[in-house]
């Protein structure tokens, strides 16, 4: 943008310049203005913020991977891990989606429920059932 700029005998609009570009209209105008504004020091400032630091630090991490390994400590849901998590560590509510997706990132963990045995089911069968599948 800058040699472009330069190099032109006239002023270009942001359209022009845009075309040259190959980018957004908005994007040229934000450039050529910081330009102009605060010259090569406007251009190389980013006034990005970045990520929110995590909630969740390495003391819950490790209780976390403690209690998910274990195999009968484990939780049997998010909501589970949450109420444990705002019991032991955080006093405060933490989001749902916080924790669920900082597991699976983490861990790679999937929280799993088996499924509900039948009342009525006969256990003799079941044991026959076991041994023929062997």
């Amino acid at each position: 943008m800058l040699l472009i700029i330069k190099k032109s005998q006239v002023s270009l609009s942001k359209m022009e310049l845009a075309s040259i570009l190959k980018v957004n209209h908005n994007t040229a105008q934000k450039w050529r203005k910081s330009y102009f504004e605060c010259g090569i020091d406007g251009l190389l400032f980013d006034a990005r913020v970045g990520f929110k630091p995590s909630i969740i630090n390495s003391e819950i991490h490790q209780a976390i991977e403690k209690k998910l390994t274990s195999p009968k400590e484990a939780f049997i849901s998010y909501i589970d891990l949450i109420s444990w998590i705002v019991e032991n560590y955080i006093p405060n509510e933490i989001n749902y989606h916080t924790v669920n997706k900082y597991v699976k990132r983490h861990f790679g963990a999937k929280l799993k429920v088996s499924r509900k045995s039948h009342v009525k089911k006969d256990l003799n069968v079941m044991d026959t059932f076991k041994k023929a599948s062997v």
